[in-house]
């Protein structure tokens, strides 16, 4: 086990901050790792702990952003063995392999593989996310995919016992379930589901064409296509889905909404499926559920310093209600999950109402709206209200009943977290009184309102500079500061296989923070429109999106045209 003299004699820490973090475990318990409490003080990263703990091991770290595996090396061990064991192969030389490993202590994996390849082995200890990372990439790339979809077609082609003709309807439902359960279709839905998580897609559309069905996945808030599968294998796929997803798999008119629950790559995720009725057959939407994205906490997703310091501030009120808004795929769910992460002391009570609920996170009680048993939003708030909580989150304020029972809650003493859709912070009040709901409980219970928008970051693999001009960003639309010089230096992704030639890898949020105070109150009270209420945010010290956006493209995060193509569209 790693112990604290070694972070400092590595000169990562100093002997205070050691002794800091030693108080901290007290409180805490001896069971908890002193480098975890380390890093959650922000004083280590996990880099450093790896390369710590390859120091105390006498094992060398090796950064996978800088080592490029050589396809020789590669081709020494199987995929499947790779990613049960993490481990990459980096070089072969002189009959010596070199692997980096998540746990290069494991001898009898080692044993192993100097068994089966008949090479001396050197491991090297790396990061075990960069390691998952590095695998999916170098093992699960487009000629695997299109090596494993050969295979699984030939196995459709030759396989299925049932004659399938593009455009047949008249199926029943004992055929239909047939199809769906031949191994080639359960393959191949399996092939798809792993795809998607290794890709780190957001939503996979499965779309029937006249000629053919397509598979396309939402990556980074962008649509790909990812598969073209031959027409008749629209109903085989369709009703695999159906199958797992509990749907009546008979029914083909009507749209069908489901949850499923896979394990992919020894990890949990929770599938949202959705079946609509199209001209050529029925369309599957699956949304990926990654509970992990949920967990990240405000420091992570994007914040730039004035803006996460202001909402960790309202975050940590007793009463009064935080919107957060935005359109759909902005990132808001994942806002609020973190908002509630950074209240979830053990402290308080924390009920939640949502349609429906996304992720189960311990110690927040969660129920989901049912309208067919009359639980809507304004019905789930009524009853959470007798449940004496101390945080309220609603999924969206839909309507007026909704937005008042929130105001009235948040003044007698709750803290409410809510959503709502609108362009801008700034828009929010008059947003609210569209929907009839009083001025005076608006400016009196709302503390504070966050807009934001996701854009995609720029690849870091492939991340390049290049000169670019003050006047470029004038041009397109962005608030530029004043001190700013004519040429600067600017950022692009260039394209490789890491970001699949697009340049992008991930996305950040792009906020802005409007904090309610009482010149604005008495601007709500008094009616005024959203741009003179933007005004006075502005001159109260609110960074809009578009000054966040500027900061981001000088920062190096994300480009020019991505920033125009999120805010401008």
């Amino acid at each position: 086990m790693l112990t604290g003299e070694v972070f400092v004699q590595e000169g990562l820490i100093s002997v205070d901050q050691l002794n800091l973090a030693l108080a901290k475990q007290q409180e805490l318990g001896q069971t908890v790792p002193i480098a975890r409490i380390l890093q959650d003080l922000g004083l280590i990263t996990e880099v450093d702990r790896v390369r710590c703990l390859g120091t105390m091991w006498g094992i060398p770290f090796v950064s996978l952003a800088e080592a490029l595996p050589d396809a020789e090396a590669l081709a020494k061990i199987s995929p499947a063995f790779a990613r049960k064991f993490k481990i990459l192969p980096l070089t072969l030389e002189e009959g010596r392999l070199t692997l980096a490993m998540a746990n290069p202590m494991d001898v009898f994996v080692i044993d192993e593989l100097r068994l089966n390849t008949g090479l001396e082995i050197e491991p090297k200890i790396a990061v075990e996310e960069d390691l998952v990372a590095a695998l999916s990439l170098h093992y699960q790339g487009e000629a695997a995919i299109s090596e494993a979809m050969a295979g699984v077609l030939k196995d459709f082609e030759g396989d299925m016992d049932l004659d399938i003709r593009p455009g047949e309807e008249d199926l029943t439902a004992d055929q239909l379930r047939e199809m769906g359960e031949e191994a080639p279709v359960i393959r191949m839905a399996t092939l798809i589901l792993s795809q998607a998580i290794n890709d780190k897609a957001s939503d996979i559309h499965i779309e029937p064409r006249k000629h053919e069905l397509v598979v396309r996945f939402r990556i980074d808030g962008v649509m790909m296509d990812v598969m073209k599968l031959p027409k008749a294998m629209t109903a085989p796929l369709t009703s695999r889905f159906k199958i797992i997803a509990n749907m009546d798999i008979a029914e083909k008119r009507a749209p069908q909404d489901a949850r499923i629950s896979a394990r992919i790559n020894g990890i949990e995720f929770d599938f949202r499926v959705s079946t609509l009725p199209m001209v050529h057959g029925e369309k599957i939407v699956l949304r990926v559920l990654d509970k992990r994205g949920t967990m990240l906490g405000l420091s992570k997703i994007g914040f730039l310093p004035h803006n996460l310091t202001g909402l960790e501030d309202l975050a940590g009120r007793s009463y009064g209600i935080l919107l957060v808004t935005g359109p759909t795929g902005s990132g808001k769910s994942t806002t609020l999950y973190s908002l509630l992460n950074t209240t979830n002391d053990g402290l308080k009570n924390i009920i939640t109402i949502e349609d429906p609920v996304e992720y189960e996170i311990d110690g927040i009680n969660q129920c989901a709206v049912n309208n067919r048993a009359g639980m809507t939003f304004a019905a789930g708030l009524r009853a959470m209200l007798r449940q004496d909580p101390d945080v309220i989150m609603v999924g969206e304020m839909r309507d007026k009943e909704t937005a008042t029972i929130a105001m009235e809650a948040a003044l007698t003493g709750h803290l409410v977290f809510s959503t709502l859709h609108t362009n801008d912070a700034s828009s929010t009040p008059g947003r609210l009184m569209d929907m009839e709901v009083e001025p005076f409980l608006i400016a009196s219970s709302i503390i504070g309102v966050l807009a934001q928008r996701l854009v995609r970051t720029i690849c870091p693999k492939c991340r390049e500079p290049y000169q670019g001009t003050r006047e470029s960003l004038v041009r397109a639309g962005f608030p530029v500061p004043d001190d700013l010089e004519a040429d600067i230096t600017l950022f692009q992704g260039r394209g490789c296989p890491h970001c699949k030639g697009t340049g992008y890898k991930g996305r950040t949020g792009v906020h802005e923070l409007l904090v309610m105070n009482d010149e604005i109150r008495d601007m709500v009270l008094r009616r005024e429109p959203a741009h003179l209420i933007r005004k006075k945010a502005i001159e109260s010290g609110m960074t809009t999106l578009q000054q966040d956006a500027v900061r981001k493209i000088l920062m190096g995060q994300t480009t020019v045209d991505e920033a125009v193509r999120v805010l401008y569209a």
